[in-house]
């Protein structure tokens, strides 16, 4: 199957600004035209958090069983993530840098500029979610890693850990 025209539409909210967005991405498991919509939702449901460098990261996974074919090896997972920049000065997210593994020992590493197409500024105290996806070709995994910032003002660069978390699917927790 060719890659160029398939994907998946992915909703996000700028919490801050209460707004709703759904943007297009590359997905390559996915039948063509065929685009369903990833809501965010039970963002409070098992997540896993973790404050790093004055940035509060929380990360919400769901199995997407109607993307997934187990017959085909192909298991696709959503995860929701929300920063909070609890410092008192801006931050802008430049960079992300994804360590994914499966339980077969396949490892990858992504990196590339921004998140889901954006670069966004987080002023003191605001707020960015987001909702992306990855496919495993196993029943469990697991993804860490971490964002690059930059400080507003001085131009100085830091990183921000993004705590591990798990992939599973529903019935592989037996």
């Amino acid at each position: 199957m060719s890659t160029a025209n398939t994907g998946f539409l992915v909703a996000f909210i700028d919490v801050k600004r209460e707004n709703l967005y759904q943007k297009k991405s590359k997905f390559h498991h996915v039948r063509k035209n065929s685009y369903p919509c990833i809501h965010l939702n039970n963002l409070l449901n098992a997540m896993i958090t973790e404050v790093s460098a004055g940035v509060f990261i929380s990360v919400d996974t769901k199995y997407e069983m109607i993307l997934s074919h187990p017959l085909n090896q192909n298991f696709v997972f959503s995860y929701a993530i929300c920063l909070e920049n609890r410092n008192d000065f801006s931050i802008q997210l430049l960079r992300r840098h994804w360590f994914i593994y499966d339980s077969c020992g396949i490892h990858r590493e992504i990196e590339g500029p921004g998140v889901v197409g954006e670069q966004p500024v987080l002023l003191p105290g605001e707020k960015f979610s987001y909702r992306s996806a990855c496919d495993l070709r196993t029943e469990r995994g697991k993804m860490k890693g971490f964002y690059t910032m930059q400080t507003i003002g001085n131009k100085g660069f830091f990183n921000v850990r993004i705590p591990e978390f798990s992939l599973e699917t529903p019935y592989s927790r037996n």
